[in-house]
């Protein structure tokens, strides 16, 4: 069992870098792989992100490949999604995820966080 909360959305400027934050309860967090999602107003939910049990492995979306960059601390039980050069078209309700394996956590995630508002402004 294991419990998300993700922190550090907020209101930004094109071209500007963000860095949200996914805290895990309990023990367990170590076990899981993570992953980020991302869903606009209007349309579908969408994969941003995913990252192994420890780090080892990350799997990137192309429309965020080489501007968005998951990493984790499982010693602060914490996943981060650290985006630079952001685009209006960012915009969106961010999630995190946990699930049993990087390819897993992509499709079939077992915890959900409650989501934190992205807005890039142009």
């Amino acid at each position: 069992q294991v419990q998300l909360v993700e922190s550090g959305g907020g209101l930004v400027q094109a071209g500007d870098s963000l860095r949200l934050s996914c805290a895990a309860s309990g023990r367990t967090f170590g076990f899981y792989a993570m992953g980020w999602f991302r869903q606009a107003p209007g349309k579908e939910r969408e994969f941003v992100a995913a990252i192994s049990w420890n780090g080892g492995n990350t799997r990137h979306a192309d429309s965020v490949l080489g501007r968005f960059i998951i990493s984790r601390a499982n010693a602060k039980n914490t996943v981060y999604l650290q985006m630079n050069s952001l685009k209006p078209e960012d915009t969106a309700v961010y999630s995190c995820a946990a699930g049993d394996s990087l390819v897993a956590v992509t499709t079939t995630p077992k915890y959900w966080g409650q989501g934190t508002q992205v807005t890039v402004s142009s």
